[in-house]
């Protein structure tokens, strides 16, 4: 059984986004409690907050202060998807942490894999703006840790089923960033077509792959054992990290993609098998809260035994 560290902490249930809105806390709530019979199994790990200069890793220096501020005045919309209230830059700055105690501990050897179940998600976050529910880049900020701390190539594998737009957009123009991405399209946020594949010396080094509504576990088990692979293989990464984003669910409200629970499982087997590098997972969407929580199972499932 590999040694699989486990990321949660109920500030991110202080990210009050509202009656009615689909990023809501019970999210990462039901997860929790999914986990429970798997908790035995699984190294606790304490998210810190990300300090605003680790933040600018990814973002504007000044990002980080005026998202502060506006949650301190008591909060507003930041976009029309995404609030802020009271208390969300700290949820945030925990969500983003979260990859960093991830990578720490990885690197002491306390832990091969890690599940981080955090909000608010992040792959939409871009440079000094908040999107599609995200405030912080959570995997992008980790991705840069990561290279501080001696992984000089990382590769960011994305199944959300919205295009991961702040991702790709944070290393488009760098080679020592892989981002592979399926994802429902065209649908929000409008990017993810082929045709991105990174410019300069990143060219060759996005890859996503759009598919239509209604796509299901068969086309996606054959992506994840067939194409993905061998990016892996070519790129050859020091650490793996992975947005995992559970809205492509058949049962979820906000996409209309027909994957099963046991296809997220077929997918997370078939990432854990392209290399034997640590691996960090970290939630983005997923918004049917039974689906949500049987997918996030059945990844730490696969994350103890693959």
């Amino acid at each position: 059984m590999k040694k699989v560290g486990y990321i949660y902490n109920p500030v991110y249930l202080k990210h009050d986004t509202g009656e009615g809105h689909p990023e809501r806390p019970e999210r990462v709530k039901v997860i929790d409690e999914a986990l429970t019979p798997l908790k035995p199994n699984l190294i606790n790990i304490e998210p810190r907050r990300a300090t605003a200069r680790e933040i600018a890793l990814v973002h504007d220096y000044y990002y980080p202060q005026e998202i502060m501020d506006l949650c301190s005045a008591g909060g507003t919309w930041l976009d029309p998807d995404t609030p802020c209230s009271i208390f969300s830059y700290e949820a945030a700055t925990y969500a983003a942490g979260a990859g960093l105690s991830a990578i720490d501990s990885i690197l002491e050897g306390k832990v091969e894999r890690v599940f981080a179940n955090v909000r608010p998600p992040g792959h939409h976050a871009e440079y000094s703006k908040a999107m599609g529910f995200c405030i912080f880049n959570n995997i992008a900020i980790a991705a840069r840790y990561a290279q501080q701390k001696g992984f000089e190539k990382v590769f960011i594998v994305d199944f959300d089923a919205h295009h991961g737009n702040g991702t790709q957009k944070a290393f488009y123009e760098d080679d020592t960033v892989f981002y592979f991405s399926t994802h429902q399209y065209p649908f929000y946020p409008g990017t993810g077509s082929k045709d991105e594949i990174g410019v300069g010396k990143g060219r060759g080094y996005t890859f996503n792959v759009p598919l239509p509504a209604g796509t299901g576990d068969e086309t996606y088990l054959k992506i994840y054992s067939e194409v993905l692979p061998e990016l892996i293989h070519k790129f050859n990464p020091d650490i793996i990290m992975v947005s995992a984003g559970y809205d492509l669910h058949m049962d979820d409200p906000l996409a209309n993609l027909e994957v099963s629970t046991e296809g997220v499982g077929g997918i997370v087997e078939n990432i854990l098998k392209s290399k034997d590098v640590p691996y960090l997972f970290m939630l983005e969407g997923g918004y049917n809260l039974k689906a949500l929580a049987d997918s996030a199972t059945k990844t730490v499932e696969k994350l103890l035994t693959v």
